[in-house]
């Protein structure tokens, strides 16, 4: 099965390429994402068996983030049957600038999204350090044609930063990867294999300070990737100028897999005692990540741009809740379920208003509310979703957080986080209902209706994030615990 889960983007993804009728690549899009769901749901009725010799298997880690990979693919696909009609192959003008921009053909946009897919999906099944970072370098790969899908000077400079500040990243990872290896050769023992299960097992064998020296590398390098700040700087230009689609792809599904990196990292030196060195620079960059957030979310400007900074914001509490541990571990991985949904839906909405106004601009859209009233109620929803307000999910998730903080006595780590939150809060309120309320201003397009595939994804989103705050299912509930207790989680 999970050689199923990587062949088969793999596959379509060559098979988009042929030159075939209008209108297949979009079915088989829907297609390879359904085929994607059902296999990934099979796994929680029985999880499958490791594949070549362990190096790739599946374990509650993994399984999560696969079911969120897959589950935002499946929307996305469903999402792109819309959005391409409306906007894929076409010429429009740049509201902002006033020239016309050509979009990247159709075969590219599809094969391209099959194969970042396939990567994603080897990440999160990949027990081997060597095939994990193989894996992770590949959706760079993959993911920078669709950054680049609207042929604009922008675009071309997202694109670019994106892959030069992302290589940077991943070759101190393979650095990282390097030291790890040193530090499993011992006196008079012999190279192990870098698999999870080998590592962690000779914890205590480990050499520490090689080890320390790997978990930094290891850190910054998926660190880049995942979005932590300082090193955040590709993730505002790559999320808003890429297609909506992709930009929920990129800040649900694949932030997830920099985490899971450093989440595998992390389990080694939990192993080798090193636990507290390890926590205490999560709980530092999380920090930071969250105060650079809500400095650039006060007064922004520009729509995408408010929710990629958003996206620092919640990576930081990840990683501030791997960090402290305990309770915060499960509140860390039900926050990236949570975070995962609102933020996909948020991206939806926001390709409804750009296809509508034609602009990123927060100042020049306005009357959402009365422009397109169901994307309007969804972006309100999404607001308050992402804003961690009751009843949603992202709620119990932050508390769940904050609360395991105040427990452990780190009153100033809680204190501070509340704080940014706060000014988050006020930074995004601003935008969203300026956005949403009063009349529409001078050139706002006419009251129309948007397609049906593009509004069911970020409902059917919404709705399971409000639904996650009220229950959550015992099966999902026990994998949260299960993730939760690898990381060093109660």
């Amino acid at each position: 099965m999970i050689s199923a889960l990587i062949l088969i983007p793999f596959v379509a993804g060559l098979v988009a390429f042929i030159p075939q009728p209008a209108g297949w690549r979009r079915l088989l899009l829907f297609g390879v994402g359904a085929a994607h769901a059902v296999l990934t749901a099979c796994c929680w009725v029985q999880m499958p068996d490791a594949i070549l010799g362990g190096w790739l298997a599946l374990d509650a880690l993994g399984l999560l983030f696969l079911s969120l990979t897959s589950a935002l693919f499946l929307a996305a696909a469903i999402y792109s049957q819309g959005y391409l009609a409306e906007a894929g192959g076409q010429s429009y003008e740049d509201a902002e600038e006033g020239f016309l921009v050509d979009n990247a053909p159709e075969a590219v946009f599809i094969g391209c999204l099959f194969f970042f897919l396939g990567a994603m999906t080897l990440v999160t099944v990949s027990q081997h350090f060597g095939v994990l970072w193989v894996a992770i370098e590949a959706t760079t790969l993959a993911s920078a044609p669709l950054i680049y899908f609207h042929r604009h000077h922008r675009s071309l400079e997202a694109t670019w930063k994106y892959l030069l500040i992302c290589s940077v990243g991943i070759a101190l990872a393979l650095l990282g990867n390097f030291f790890i290896s040193v530090a499993a050769i011992g006196p008079g023992q012999e190279q192990g294999r870098l698999t999870l299960t080998e590592l962690v097992a000779r914890g205590s064998r480990l050499q520490t300070p090689w080890l320390k020296a790997g978990f930094l590398l290891l850190l910054v390098g998926y660190g880049t990737k995942m979005g932590l700040a300082p090193m955040h700087t590709w993730l505002p230009d790559a999320h808003s100028e890429s297609p909506s689609v992709i930009s929920a792809l990129l800040s649900g599904a694949l932030l997830n897999c920099a985490f899971l990196g450093i989440l595998r990292a992390t389990q080694i030196c939990q192993a080798a005692g090193l636990g507290t060195f390890s926590q205490d620079l999560l709980i530092v960059l999380g920090m930071v990540s969250l105060g650079v957030a809500a400095v650039f979310i006060l007064g922004q400007t520009d729509f995408k741009r408010l929710l990629a900074y958003s996206s620092v914001e919640h990576m930081g509490l990840l990683a501030i809740g791997a960090g402290l541990g305990g309770a915060a571990s499960f509140g860390a991985m039900f926050h990236a379920v949570n975070h995962s949904l609102a933020k996909a839906a948020l991206f939806f909405v926001a390709g409804h208003l750009l296809l509508l106004y034609r602009t990123k601009s927060i100042a020049d859209v306005k009357g959402v509310l009365r422009v397109a009233p169901v994307s309007g109620v969804l972006w309100l929803a999404g607001f308050f979703a992402i804003t961690g307000m009751p009843p949603f999910g992202t709620f119990l998730s932050e508390f769940t957080i904050l609360k395991a903080a105040f427990e452990q006595g780190r009153y100033a780590i809680a204190a501070a986080c509340l704080l940014f939150l706060a000014l988050i809060f006020i930074g995004m309120a601003t935008a969203f209902l300026g956005m949403t309320q009063g009349p529409p201003g001078a050139g706002a397009p006419t009251p129309r209706r948007v397609a049906w595939t593009m509004l069911l994804p970020p409902a059917a989103l919404a709705a399971f994030v409000l639904l996650l705050g009220l229950f959550v299912p015992g099966s999902l509930s026990q994998l949260l615990h299960d993730a939760a207790q690898a990381v060093g989680g109660l």
